[in-house]
């Protein structure tokens, strides 16, 4: 299984920088079979039944991308001021955090770096191109800080055509978004709004969420020509035993499950490998899906459209077979679907 398997060809200007207004107005791809049917996700009130359960990633986007300074005093021919970027990923049990710095170099260890008249951070560590941070300030008062000196923290493929602004900060968070902890929108979720999901609430769809907090890994290229050899990164994650108990009765009456994102699907996945049937699950998951994987759970998948050789693509061909992938990618061109994070939706049927 090649990487080059999982390429195509996609024209620059189909790369969304912004979403659609209101979010519900974004085309749908449906696939069902080998037919697909070109819709808006407004017609998901249609195309969903009563009984079938949405299994959504209720994450919330952190402000992670940071502008700093780092102010070296004594230094020869200048004010030793240096300016700084940094991309937050992950805190840990004694309240650091892993974070990208540009450039890292710049910085020495327990240097600071000033983000704004209250707010800094102490370089710490540095390990595999990555760094280690502690912040002076802790728990609320960091969040105040972090929400009011960040930006979101847009792909790299929206962030090299415009800055992130404050609008972001509304576009690239789900409407139910609740447990704050990631640095990347589960995006297929961004569709959905509140006349939405009360559409589909009144015609009798479930809602179950689930917690995966979506690590700045999800847009690492591969870089193994056999993907099977890819290492993929982790993420934490929990589905609880109330979610876990509403999938499973879903399943038992016959109903569909259908998670809204592959975030939502790998974590649901995660929580079925080790008896094939939903369980509670929480941790940290690195499942990787790519064809040939057998699938316990989801019956149907939402999600947007994916880079060309990306984890993602290799899962949605895991779920609708590769071929059929190509055809959907084809058709989606072809028709002019906008892509990635901001982009347009697609629901799939195996």
């Amino acid at each position: 299984m090649k990487l080059s398997d999982f390429d195509f060809e996609l024209p620059e200007d189909l790369i969304a920088t912004r979403p659609m207004n209101p979010r519900s107005a974004a085309k749908l791809l449906f696939a069902e079979g080998d037919v697909f049917h070109d819709k808006t996700v407004e017609d998901l009130i249609d195309l969903f039944q009563a009984g079938d359960r949405l299994v959504l990633n209720n994450t919330r986007v952190i402000p992670a991308r940071l502008n700093g300074v780092r102010k070296r005093h004594g230094v020869q021919g200048g004010s030793g001021e240096a300016k700084i970027e940094v991309t937050l990923l992950d805190p840990d049990a004694d309240g650091y955090w892993s974070a990208l710095i540009k450039p890292l170099r710049k910085v020495a260890l327990s240097e600071i770096i000033t983000l704004s008249d209250q707010f800094y951070a102490e370089l710490y560590e540095k390990r595999d191109g990555q760094a280690k941070l502690r912040f002076n300030l802790t728990g609320d008062a960091f969040d105040a800080a972090l929400e009011e000196a960040g930006a979101m923290p847009l792909p790299p493929y929206i962030a090299s055509k415009r800055a992130a602004d404050e609008q972001d900060k509304e576009d690239y968070q789900t409407v139910f978004a609740k447990h704050r902890g990631s640095v990347a929108a589960p995006t297929a979720s961004l569709h959905f709004d509140e006349g939405l999901l009360d559409a589909l609430t009144a015609k009798g769809v479930d809602i179950t969420y689930v917690t995966l907090h979506v690590g700045a890994g999800t847009f690492l290229p591969v870089k193994v020509d056999d993907v099977t050899t890819h290492k993929m990164h982790k993420e934490r994650g929990e589905v609880t035993p109330e979610a876990a108990a509403e999938i499973l009765a879903t399943k038992s009456a016959g109903g569909r499950v259908i998670p809204v994102g592959t975030t939502a699907l790998r974590l649901v996945e995660t929580a079925a490998r080790d008896t094939g049937q939903i369980a509670p699950w929480k941790g940290a998951t690195d499942i990787f899906i790519y064809p040939g994987f057998e699938f316990h759970v989801a019956d149907a998948l939402m999600t947007n459209f994916h880079l060309p050789k990306s984890t993602l693509i290799m899962l949605v061909s895991a779920f609708i077979g590769a071929e059929r992938t190509k055809m959907l990618y084809t058709h989606a061109v072809s028709r002019r679907y906008r892509f990635f994070s901001y982009g347009d939706a697609s629901l799939l049927i195996p």
